[in-house]
């Protein structure tokens, strides 16, 4: 564990009070690369799970850095759909605790090829008080917030609040009536503006690879495991890999 150089302290200039000290492990190089928030419920449904994961595996593959608070549901989808060397998990606890615990392993890999950060000692253990603290952190190191679902007085909605502190634009999922009553109130009322094409919306980002017309890449944008790739697809899966279009990664694979 390190404490961050003050030159970078730039980057959390949007919170209201920049913490004196801000602890990592990882690499900081991610804090200057184009940053955005994800976040939503811990119980999302089968389609924000879909939605969550597409969406940050195309922003993380035009180069932009995806930033969440490590917590179950949306928080891990978003990690683990950007791929552990293309986000930043702000942590509710200190750097020597791992919460939840069944993200221990997604934040080893994070800190080994990601970044984690935590305003927190060491071996702090978090607090209620504390998630909302984290909740300021990750919103202010996105250039946009997207809640790709959240119930009314949620914490996810607290990030909105802190979200629009900050005049940071807020975005969300198209959901049926009914589901995500906190964003759907946002668009209602013109807080929110809803990403109805994820590819369009990363477009403007930078330009999605063309997989429309490859089986294959198709196949993998769902994170498949790597014994379900290879009994479809055989070989190929070696050479894709070769050639970098496709990345394996803790049993699963994904595109580069």
């Amino acid at each position: 564990m390190s404490t961050l150089s003050k030159d970078l302290y730039q980057h959390f200039d949007a919170m209201k009070k920049v913490p004196e000290i801000i602890n990592y492990s990882g690499n900081t190089a991610l804090l200057d690369a184009p940053k955005i928030s994800i976040v939503g419920t811990r119980h999302p449904i089968v389609y924000t799970q879909q939605q969550t994961l597409d969406l940050a595996q195309k922003l993380s593959s035009v180069g932009v850095v995806i930033v969440s608070g490590a917590a179950m549901g949306v928080d891990g989808i978003a990690h683990r759909g950007a791929g552990p060397n293309q986000t930043i998990a702000v942590l509710p606890c200190g750097l020597g605790y791992r919460y939840p615990r069944i993200h221990t392993a997604l934040l080893s890999e994070i800190q080994q090829e990601g970044l984690l950060l935590s305003q927190f000692d060491h071996d702090f253990k978090q607090m209620a008080w504390s998630f909302v603290v984290r909740n300021e952190m990750v919103v202010a190191l996105g250039d946009v917030l997207i809640v790709t679902e959240a119930a009314l007085g949620s914490g996810s909605m607290r990030s909105v609040a802190y979200a629009q502190k900050m005049g940071k634009k807020i975005y969300t999922l198209a959901h049926r009536n009914g589901d995500s009553e906190g964003t759907m109130a946002l668009v209602k009322s013109g807080e929110a503006e809803v990403i109805y094409d994820i590819d369009l919306f990363v477009a403007q980002y930078g330009v999605l690879k063309k997989i429309e017309d490859d089986p294959l890449l198709q196949f993998c944008q769902s994170g498949p495991t790597y014994e379900e790739a290879l009994q479809r697809f055989g070989a190929e899966i070696a050479l894709y890999e070769l050639e970098g279009k496709i990345m394996i990664e803790n049993g699963c694979v994904r595109l580069s």
